[in-house]
């Protein structure tokens, strides 16, 4: 589930005595748009076609004020404040349809299949990363090929965010998917492990500004009584990578090597970049505001965004080498990440004030713990219980479905009031599933017990995962999604970085190098030695901050006084 997605321009790390009172949700401060707009259903906007016109808005008099304002898009900027009878009438069609209706359907299939191959090649990168760190020599640097990834994603989050704001998510839509690609064939000809790495990085870029792209995507294309169940089709679209996925890529690494992994899937992009890009052209293409006059660059942000991760970078390099030599890369990355964070995070996301900060909190704290122990699951299985690749991969391949079936319980209306329990609920299940996991180190333990952890933690993660996206486009106006995706997205990705770091760090220390040393001699298939400590020191500290999550994810909604 590795996957790759808010701010302010606010410090976000200053201490305050109190925290100050959260903004009202977006609904509630704009007067055209009124809170509880996912009760309307289609039949009430079929009903409505054919009679009279709203005389404020052209709309059918009978047509239900949520849907009124619920057209793609959820903004109308230079649209006349009357429409024809005809012309209502199909502006509330667009408006009553599902994801896979005549106006979506397109869009839908495009950007859901996009999502289908980047979760495809998280899973089959999660199976064969094993044997491609034993084969490269690099199974100590076995975290850093995980964050690289994370690490330049962050730039290119906080650069995505801005572009798309600015020109529209096409563009960076567009690059990002290049970028992507390009990764995956420098990983997939890598000599040696930095190298590898470096791939990964450049994965990284693309990867953040695809992300961010799409969330503005749906910010302006779809009515926000739909985003929930465009959510779930993402986490849909997790579903058969995540079962065929590490069978496929445990076949091709078994029988033609790890690196046809690699170079197999980016000629598989252009298929979706066919479908989806004309429609987002049609859709979501351009500033929210095209009458506003165009905004320069934040160029202090775009630093912030480089320091952020260069000092991801410098903390995970330091956790890697654990010399004394380490403290001054250590000291470097502390130092640019401090008033990085402060500057691209909103002010009280450090200390969970309510509403926006503290989904933007939860998002890497789930994200960030969760991504950071599944990466060392397969090594775990194959380095301890001597399992092959493909059968330490498909040992979390239930996971896929279950992750679906979360996001699509959190999508059902009638569940909205219960959010905040649903996320709560499956905070404790994510960490309950961590801690779990590494009781597969005692012999006597059976290896499906993983399996059964796992399936429970992803089915929690695809509550918490969707419902903070769901409530980040709830809490954000059109001309902000970009910024604060952007920073939902910064927080997943640093977190990923700083807790994989840490468990690197520990793994490393613990008897990560000398397993590494031991592997250099085996066979594929073999177990390369027992050290269990340095697994355990990896998942237990992950568990805590899972519990931790679960006590942020009660401050997500703000209380009405």
């Amino acid at each position: 589930m590795t996957a790759p997605e808010q701010r302010d321009g606010t410090d976000a790390a200053r201490p305050a005595p109190t925290d100050p009172p959260p903004p009202p949700p977006y609904e509630h401060r704009r007067g055209d748009r009124p809170h509880g707009r996912r009760q309307a259903g289609a039949s009430q906007a079929g009903a409505s076609r054919g009679g009279s016109a709203d005389p404020d808005t052209g709309l059918p008099a009978d047509l239900p004020a949520d849907l009124k304002t619920g057209i793609p898009g959820d903004v109308r900027p230079g649209m006349p404040d009357a429409l024809p009878g005809d012309l209502g009438g199909a502006v509330a069609e667009a408006a009553a349809e599902g994801v896979l209706g005549r106006t979506y359907r397109a869009l839908s299939i495009g950007i859901v299949s996009v999502v289908f191959l980047i979760a495809f090649e998280a899973t089959a990168v999660g199976t064969a990363m094993p044997v491609a760190a034993r084969e490269l020599h690099g199974i100590p640097l076995y975290a850093f090929a995980f964050s690289a990834y994370f690490t330049t994603s962050l730039f290119a989050m906080v650069l995505s965010g801005q572009w798309a704001d600015r020109r529209g998510p096409l563009q960076p839509l567009a690059t990002g998917i290049t970028a992507f690609g390009v990764g995956l064939l420098l990983s997939g000809a890598a000599g040696s492990m930095w190298v590898f790495i470096a791939g990964r990085a450049v994965q990284g870029l693309g990867g953040g500004l695809v992300i961010v792209a799409l969330y503005v995507v749906i910010g302006r294309a779809y009515p926000e009584r739909i985003r929930p169940a465009i959510m779930a089709a993402f986490a849909a679209s997790w579903v058969i990578p995540s079962v065929v996925g590490p069978l496929a890529a445990g076949t091709v690494t078994e029988q033609l090597g790890w690196r046809w992994v690699f170079v197999g899937i980016p000629v598989l992009i252009v298929i979706p970049l066919a479908l989806a890009l004309p429609q987002i052209r049609r859709m979501a293409s351009g500033p929210a505001d095209p009458d506003a006059p165009a905004q320069p660059y934040d160029r202090r942000r775009i630093r912030l965004a480089l320091g952020i991760s260069a000092g991801a970078g410098l903390l995970q390099y330091a956790g890697q080498e654990l010399n004394w030599l380490a403290v001054l890369p250590a000291a470097a990355g502390v130092a640019l990440l401090v008033p990085a964070v402060r500057g691209l995070l909103p002010t009280g996301t450090v200390r969970a004030a309510r509403g926006l900060p503290s989904v933007i909190l939860l998002r890497g704290v789930a994200a960030g713990s969760f991504i950071a122990a599944e990466s060392f699951v397969p090594l775990m299985l194959v380095t301890q219980r001597g399992l092959t690749p493909t059968m330490a991969g498909l040992s979390l391949a239930v996971g896929g479905a279950t992750w679906a079936l979360g996001s699509f319980v959190q999508s059902r209306p009638r569940l909205e009031p219960y959010r905040e329990r649903l996320m709560v609920s499956g905070m404790v299940l994510v960490a309950a599933s961590i801690a779990v996991a590494p009781t597969v180190l005692i012999e006597a333990v059976p290896v499906w017990i993983v399996a059964v952890a796992w399936a429970f933690g992803c089915f929690g993660m695809g509550m918490v995962i969707a419902s903070t996206s769901v409530l980040l486009l709830k809490l954000s106006a059109p001309e902000e999604a970009g910024s604060n995706s952007a920073a939902l997205q910064i927080s997943d990705g640093l977190s990923n970085v700083l807790l994989l770091a840490l468990g690197g760090a520990a793994f490393a220390s613990l008897g990560g190098k000398a397993l590494g040393a031991a592997a250099h001699g085996t066979a594929a298939t073999g177990a390369t030695g027992s050290h269990p400590m340095a697994f355990a020191a990896v998942f237990l500290p992950m568990a805590v901050v899972a519990v931790v999550g679960a006590w942020v994810a009660t401050r997500v909604v703000v209380r009405e006084k």
